[in-house]
């Protein structure tokens, strides 16, 4: 029995944005997109000013945990273009990226890894969020 997948909330411009990269790119250029539309699909969306403090949204900084491994991570979810290569910073095109957008403090996901091998990521805490610091419109 799989494990139902916890409520994902997004912020409207984070959508906007990020299906308007969808949209640019051709339709096999990026693997994880199949499983992201549909995350977006089943999200509740909201505008800026209504997300919650402890939901990771783009740009936000998480601490989170892969599960299997036990290995925890602090790091920024980017647009691709802003990653430049940074070791601190994950594109929400990633594995990890896709898995993290939405989900709450405390949420798990199990989410397909590289080179297709599923994994489970578990948000620990919301380091910085843009719109809990009143940046809105980033």
């Amino acid at each position: 029995m799989t494990t139902p997948k916890p409520p994902l909330i997004l912020s409207s411009l984070d959508v906007e944005r990020i299906e308007s990269l969808l949209e640019a790119l051709p339709q096999n250029a990026f693997a994880g997109r199949a499983e992201l539309e549909r995350e977006i699909a089943r999200a509740d969306i909201v505008s800026p000013e209504e997300i919650p403090p402890t939901v990771v949204t783009m740009n936000s900084t998480v601490r989170f945990v892969i599960e299997e491994s036990g290995q925890e991570f602090s790091l920024t979810l980017v647009y691709p273009r802003d990653q430049q290569g940074q070791s601190d910073r994950v594109s929400v095109f990633a594995p990890v990226g896709s898995a993290l957008l939405g989900l709450s403090v405390g949420d798990a996901v199990r989410w397909p890894g590289p080179g297709g091998k599923e994994m489970t990521v578990r948000v620990r805490e919301v380091l910085y969020q843009p719109e809990r610091s009143g940046e809105l419109h980033r």
